[in-house]
């Protein structure tokens, strides 16, 4: 970021650099800078038809027997993972939640990695305010790239919601990585929190399992599917509503435990 000598910093300035690099710490692996979109990027409600255009055909050619339901999910969830995360860690992280309109997002392949932010006002405030806010921003602007979308390619609106939800279950989960302490009840609250600010109520949800020591851990039970196996046949995710739910509840399970064993 080049300085100017001519004009200081303003609190704005500095309170997204400290979001940039706060994000960046907690998560190892949101990349960010301060600034506009630059060319050929993604822009929050811009005009981002070329864009969704390239990627769909980029998917096309590296996945040719997924076909278009596959390439239609993977612009969706690409375009809105980096949003959610931004939301999520500056409501129960920072402290803050800049303005996500103000996002733009650059695309890696066959994935969108990386953004950058304009500088303006962030919200804060209590836990709950921050998260109805971002919430309903966030679904605003998902609404927006659901239409982008559909102008591109076909993207049925109830699959693409509870794909939503999903990364918000995800992201619930893995508060206890950011938020050192959390507990599963205050996981489900947050969780039924956001969702309902999101309008997502019904998508999907959160479960607690009993582990064999005593521990307690959290994991999703999802109504929405990514269609990975299209690509990547006979690998279902570990969470997948279309495998047999006896099956997905072990396979959660033993993926909790390995990683709790892993961190002890």
């Amino acid at each position: 970021m080049t300085r100017n000598f001519l004009f200081a910093p303003s609190a704005d300035d500095i309170a997204l650099t400290r979001f940039i690099a706060t994000a960046d710490a907690v998560s190892g692996f949101l990349k960010g800078a301060p600034g506009g979109p630059l060319p050929g990027w993604y822009q929050m409600g811009g005009n981002n038809l070329d864009f969704l255009q390239h990627m769909n055909a980029h998917l096309a050619l590296s996945f040719p027997a997924a076909g278009q339901p596959f390439y239609a999910v993977r612009l969706w969830t690409n375009v809105l993972w980096q949003p959610a995360y931004i939301a999520v860690l500056g409501a129960h992280v920072v402290g803050s939640v800049p303005n996500m309109g103000l996002l733009s997002q650059a695309r890696q392949n066959n994935d969108i990695n990386g953004y950058r932010l304009l500088s303006s006002p962030q919200v804060s405030g209590s836990l709950e305010t921050m998260i109805d806010h971002a919430g309903r921003q966030l679904r605003a602007l998902a609404d927006v790239a659901l239409a982008e979308i559909n102008t591109v390619t076909k993207l049925k609106r109830v699959p693409a919601l509870r794909l939503l939800t999903d990364r918000m279950l995800s992201l619930m989960v893995r508060l206890k990585d950011y938020v050192p302490g959390i507990s599963p009840q205050e996981q489900h609250h947050y969780c039924a929190l956001w969702l309902d600010a999101m309008g997502l109520t019904g998508m999907g949800t959160l479960e607690t399992l009993d582990l064999q020591d005593g521990r307690q851990v959290v994991i999703t039970a999802r109504k929405g599917c990514c269609l990975d196996y299209l690509a990547f046949p006979d690998a279902y995710c570990a969470s997948c509503p279309k495998q047999d739910d006896a099956l997905r509840l072990k396979r959660q399970r033993d993926d909790a435990v390995a990683e709790l064993d892993a961190r002890d």
